[in-house]
């Protein structure tokens, strides 16, 4: 509390990832000369399309806790979000974004990327504040005290569970890494990366890791035996390592929504307003 204001850490840690992501973000849109003013648009557009679509997809596979409620369902203050629902919303959001500015869709994924997986190792430790996401019971050293009432239902004899939410922040961070040295490498006179290959090396680097830790959660999102989360971090590596293969097995190009002639035009015409502006 400060003062009579709760203080939701949930709310403060998404809101320190975008303002950190965007700064971050428009950092790399400088060294890579694209317009920066387009990062702080497309944050709008990102954070109004991911957090619904995050709750939306939470709500698709727990319905049955909504079915005799329908209005909690909107009740996104009390907990329940998907990561994986945001990023299918953001994407969707970025892709509409980058038709209507003319601009690569696939430039603009690779300078949020970096912010993106950054942005999720942070936001991770609102699940340690809430005492949420945690993994099976442990002994190990680095074991997380879980209060009786956040244990499940027939857990309530132990004390101490895996820290998944801890596993998932720092290999999240370990991304992060190699997706900024991948950036820097085309700016210390190496050949420059394709268009896609950060956007694409998070994609499959984040689901290998998420596979790995949804395995020893206990609260996954379930449809039937499965594991949504390692269903769709299957499909993530998938679309990774295929995209990979495209861009540098197959030397080829990804589709884009904009020609290259229309991201030239609007380039050149956002650089001639931007130098009318200084003057």
């Amino acid at each position: 509390m400060v003062g009579p204001l709760p203080i939701r850490w949930y709310g403060l840690l998404i809101a320190s990832a975008v303002l950190i992501g965007v700064t971050l973000s428009t950092y790399l849109a400088k060294k890579r000369g694209v317009n920066p003013d387009l990062i702080s648009d497309l944050a709008i557009w990102l954070v109004v399309a991911a957090i619904p679509s995050a709750r939306l997809y939470y709500v698709a596979f727990e319905w049955d806790k909504y079915a005799n409620n329908p209005a909690e369902a909107l009740a996104i203050w009390h907990g329940g979000i998907a990561i994986h629902g945001a990023i299918i919303g953001g994407a969707i959001a970025a892709l509409i974004f980058a038709k209507l500015n003319k601009v690569p869709f696939w430039q603009l994924a690779d300078l949020v990327a970096p912010s993106l997986i950054l942005g999720q190792a942070i936001g991770r430790w609102g699940n340690f504040f809430n005492s949420e996401a945690f993994g099976r019971p442990t002994d190990l050293p680095w074991k997380l005290y879980i209060p009786l009432a956040q244990r499940p239902p027939g857990y309530t004899q132990f004390e101490y569970f895996h820290p998944t939410f801890l596993y998932e922040s720092l290999w999240n961070l370990g991304v992060f890494a190699i997706l900024m040295v991948l950036f820097f490498r085309g700016l210390r006179g190496k050949p420059a990366l394709k268009l896609g290959t950060l956007f694409l090396t998070y994609l499959m680097c984040y689901s290998l890791g998420r596979f790995w830790i949804e395995g020893l959660r206990m609260d996954s999102l379930m449809l039937g035996p499965l594991r949504i989360a390692q269903v769709v971090s299957l499909v993530g590596v998938a679309i990774g390592a295929i995209g990979l293969l495209w861009l540098y097995g197959l030397n080829r190009f990804l589709p884009d929504v904009v020609s290259s002639e229309e991201a030239e035009a609007s380039a050149q015409s956002s650089s001639e307003r931007s130098d009318k502006t200084q003057v």
